[in-house]
């Protein structure tokens, strides 16, 4: 919906002047669309498997035009201001809270004046979150993984962030960009036994002032 309401009205012949990023892109999961739809596409992601993967998924689908790296979402390998977009689908959340802060400060960095940030996260109403233990916390909005055997997502046993709908707009806020669109998704699992909240977030970089 996001690709869609900004940017599917764009010509087909003007799309690669449009330069989007997804950080955290994993296998290209997303990322194949939106190379195969004409978009300059590039890809981050920490692990090496992942972008091998990527790699191979983009040549299964015949798209080759996308330009992926290993590398930080803390420390982004890309000059100022060089995207219209950056996408973040599930992946930033694996970042504790002062980690998230540096992240959002790339994010701002890359962007261009007037450029767009899209996130998909966990919220903190999941019962993920609610219900957590035997997982320990690393700080207010971040468990050391989901060790709950009967949770969504059970087996990620590595740092999973969750945040509420008014922090992530505080967050965004503080870093210099203006909300946009702002919204949660909450799905069932286990027969509607657990729930877990997604927020959905776009912001725009706000464009500073020459004095």
């Amino acid at each position: 919906r996001f690709m869609g309401r900004n940017y599917f009205s764009v010509p087909a012949d003007q799309r690669k002047n449009i330069h989007i990023l997804e950080i955290g892109c994993g296998s290209c999961a997303n990322l194949w669309m939106v190379a195969q739809e004409g978009f300059n596409a590039y890809g981050l992601d920490l692990s090496k498997e992942a972008i091998r993967l990527a790699r191979k998924m983009l040549k299964n689908r015949g798209v080759m035009a996308a330009d992926l790296r290993v590398g930080s979402m803390t420390r982004l390998p890309y000059q100022n201001a060089q995207f219209d977009t950056v996408l973040d689908v599930f992946s930033a959340y694996c970042l504790d809270e002062d980690n998230f802060k540096a992240c959002l400060q790339e994010v701002k960095r890359v962007l261009k004046p007037g450029g767009r940030f899209f996130s998909y996260t966990p919220g903190k109403a999941s019962d993920a979150f609610q219900n957590h233990l035997p997982a320990r916390m690393l700080d207010a909005s971040t468990l050391e993984g989901i060790y709950r055997k009967d949770s969504p997502y059970a087996g990620n046993h590595y740092p999973f962030r969750f945040v509420s709908p008014a922090e992530y707009s505080e967050l965004v806020t503080q870093a210099g960009l203006k909300i946009r669109y702002l919204e949660t998704v909450h799905r069932s699992y286990f027969n509607q036994r657990e729930t877990f909240e997604h927020v959905v977030l776009e912001a725009k970089k706000i464009q500073e002032k020459l004095n």
